[in-house]
């Protein structure tokens, strides 16, 4: 069958979290800034590597444009006509973005969560690409002041931790107290309320997300 071609990766904001971001985020670090052509390259990156892991490829990861250091880590998201097929991330980045961005890719193309119907090369040119650039993780005291679509969160209590990005409270609606107890549950594998245990840890991250434009086939 004939696959639309792929072309330069246009950066976009959803439209929920773009009314939320006007505003400086608090207290957490502001997320990795970038131009358009840092946005696009990141991009082609992550398909790049994509391909490449589904390919059975090792390519190195190579890119001629000058791209920030990774601050917090990055996350890559795969979807297909709106259904999640991969997501994967790190809060221990690479020494740079791009090899950062490269990697969680290739784990992304082989989330076992999705074995039963993985991504292929037969069906890598409908899916959509979305890459969270992370700033640094900062300790909270106060959760629930959070801001929903700008805050991610990650919990920690012993051996145990679990993250939202931050569009998940956008995607579901959640509100802070909502967002932090679901993410114990289907996240850290703790009961709802251990967020607020003196001995659990409740860390707040901004992301940069940068995402590839959706044609017709992911509407």
């Amino acid at each position: 069958p004939n696959h639309p071609t792929y072309t330069r990766p246009t950066v976009v904001i959803p439209s929920r979290l773009a009314i939320l971001m006007e505003e400086p985020a608090f207290p957490t670090a502001s997320a990795i800034a970038m131009n358009e052509q840092q946005r696009s390259e990141l991009l082609r990156i992550a398909r790049d590597a994509i391909t490449s892991e589904l390919r059975g490829q090792r390519t190195p990861c190579v890119s001629d444009v000058s791209l920030p250091a990774a601050a917090g880590g990055a996350f890559v998201t795969i979807r297909i006509a709106n259904q999640l097929r991969g997501c994967m991330g790190t809060f221990s980045p690479k020494p740079t973005l791009a090899e950062t961005v490269d990697s969680v890719a290739r784990l992304a193309a082989r989330d076992p969560r999705f074995t039963k119907n993985p991504i292929s090369i037969a069906n890598l040119s409908k899916a959509h690409i979305e890459i969270s650039a992370l700033s640094t993780l900062e300790k909270t005291d106060a959760p629930t002041d959070l801001r929903l679509g700008v805050h991610g969160i990650v919990i920690r209590c012993g051996e145990k931790t679990g993250c939202f990005l931050p569009r998940v409270a956008i995607d579901f609606n959640f509100s802070a107290e909502e967002f932090l107890e679901r993410c114990c549950t289907s996240k850290a594998g703790l009961p709802a309320g251990a967020w607020r245990r003196p001995g659990t840890e409740v860390l707040l991250f901004t992301a940069e997300v940068i995402e590839e434009q959706r044609v017709a086939y992911d509407k």
